[in-house]
């Protein structure tokens, strides 16, 4: 059976009464037959689809071409491991007896500013290894 999702947004601008008004209908036209779990999370914009294809059509690319030995049998899906980790942190996990890093942030849930400010990260530490990537006519679209 397929899952059902509703979905309200409230506009930058509502005042309480309007919000409190707006959640009320919202919660009148659910079935009240069903458990439901309701969840009211601040509305930003992600990373964009060109931001992302530059990404992994142009950054990552030209990283593991460039760098020559110094990321030999790397991939791309590597790279993003690690770059993320490095930007944002690592936590250690622990599962089957071993224990492994990850990043503790994952780049579907940045901002297009973060995601930007990301894309900037990589781009220096390419830098740092002599590596310039190609700018793109615009990502932040």
């Amino acid at each position: 059976m397929a899952r059902v999702r509703k979905q309200r947004i409230l506009h930058k601008g509502m005042g309480p009464k309007e919000m409190q008004t707006a959640i009320a209908k919202f919660v009148e036209e659910i079935d009240a037959e069903k458990a439901w779990r309701l969840t009211v999370e601040e509305l930003s914009s992600t990373r964009s689809t060109a931001q992302n294809s530059f990404l992994w059509g142009v950054v990552y690319p030209t990283l593991i071409e460039q760098a020559g030995e110094a990321l030999r049998g790397f991939q791309a899906a590597d790279i993003h491991e690690f770059m993320l980790g490095e930007m944002w942190g690592w936590e250690t996990i622990e599962g089957f007896g071993r224990k492994r890093m990850r990043p503790v942030r994952r780049s579907s849930t940045m901002t297009k500013t973060e995601f930007a400010d990301y894309i900037s990260f990589i781009e220096q530490r390419a830098l740092d290894m002599g590596i310039v990537i190609p700018e793109p006519l615009s990502i932040g679209e």
